[in-house]
């Protein structure tokens, strides 16, 4: 095991001046101290310390999911993820990220500086520069809806995204829809693509054809329905999955503005049933994750790694919660079929070009 006097040989300055790097000392130099942080994360050094009882903490970075009030996305997965830890002694520290953070910042370092375990990654883009470091640590790190491949210290987890697109799709079937549009969430999110997969093959396997018109990538916003809704009606669309809630609820003010009546000539699913799901008007049918349950496994999945069993990927149970969004398909005309920039035939041309083509 790698000694604070094994980090002073490499580095070639005192013991002393090693521990104030790693403890915090405040009279060495902050270019000193990242010098010793980096060399102890090369040399894989553990901070006895931070193992100790009283001094176990775990932390939580979050970039793009908001968490603080009860209605949030995040709100369930952050309180879940703390009720299992707290359980079991760990302080869990919440860290607001930005990509210019991280460019700052170096995962490992920041890690070791704060006697951080392990970790939980809510809300990271695909190319947000921990992602690559992330490929590396030897920290136990749990990503929320995202990966790494082939790192046993790094485990995804999330809810099955196969699972759920096909119990919406499934459901519109039952209806009589075969029109049925995606609007998506942002390209940049490895969560968006395996949703916009999971309903290609889901058409696919129900036999219903593929039209790219109707597969489109937006935003995780309700403003993102308004630049696309009216592309998707004018391809005949009788229903539209949405790729979140927020995004559902945008779509169904969009189709309202359009002069359309939600279910009875649209049909709107969204995806996360959040607690304002069931007050919009409609209410809204949407695929349900348990974000509670998301958080606990969370941390479940980081105690085993804590304990060196390697986890890969850790999905929860999808359901769907019917209300009032849906209704019977009511055919409609192909009026003017535009296939959107945003198309996946163009945002992800490789995804589209697989065997749903």
């Amino acid at each position: 095991m790698t000694t604070i006097r094994d980090i002073a040989e490499a580095l070639g300055v005192s013991v002393s001046t090693v521990s104030k790097g790693l403890n915090g000392g405040k009279d060495i130099s902050d270019a000193l101290r990242q010098t010793i942080l980096e060399k102890a994360v090369e040399l894989g050094y553990v901070n006895r310390k931070a193992i100790k009882a009283e001094n176990r903490k775990l932390c939580i970075f979050i970039e793009n999911i908001s968490y603080e009030s009860s209605g949030d996305f995040g709100y369930d997965i952050v309180l879940g993820y703390r009720q299992a830890a707290s359980k079991e002694g760990w302080a869990v520290d919440i860290v607001r990220t930005t990509p210019s953070f991280q460019n700052e910042q170096k995962y490992d370092t920041f890690m070791l500086e704060h006697g951080y375990s392990g970790s939980f990654i809510m809300g990271f883009a695909l190319e947000d520069p921990w992602m690559d470091q992330f490929m590396n640590t030897k920290i136990p790190t749990v990503l929320l809806d995202n990966a790494v491949p082939a790192n046993p210290y790094v485990c995804y987890v999330g809810t099955d995204n196969n699972e759920g697109i096909d119990l919406a799709i499934e459901h519109l079937l039952k209806l009589g829809h075969e029109k049925i549009a995606f609007l998506n969430g942002s390209n940049n999110s490895l969560v968006s693509d395996q949703r916009m997969s999971a309903y290609l093959a889901s058409l696919s396997r129900h036999h219903l054809p593929i039209d790219p018109a109707l597969a489109v990538y937006g935003y995780y916003v309700a403003d993102a329905a308004h630049y696309h809704v009216p592309n998707l009606l004018s391809a005949g669309a009788t229903a539209i999955i949405c790729g979140n809630d927020l995004i559902a609820e945008g779509t169904i003010e969009s189709l309202k503005k359009e002069g359309y009546g939600v279910p009875e000539d649209v049909s709107v699913i969204g995806f996360d049933d959040i607690p304002t799901a069931e007050h919009t008007d409609p209410p809204l049918t949407t695929v349900h994750q348990d974000r509670l349950s998301l958080g606990r496994n969370g941390y479940y999945v980081l105690h085993a790694m804590l304990n060196q069993v390697a986890q890969s990927i850790s999905l929860l149970r999808p359901s769907i919660t019917l209300r009032s969004s849906t209704a019977l398909a009511r055919p409609r005309l192909v009026t003017d079929r535009v296939i959107d920039k945003d198309s996946v035939m163009y945002v992800n041309p490789e995804l589209y070009g697989q065997k749903f083509r």
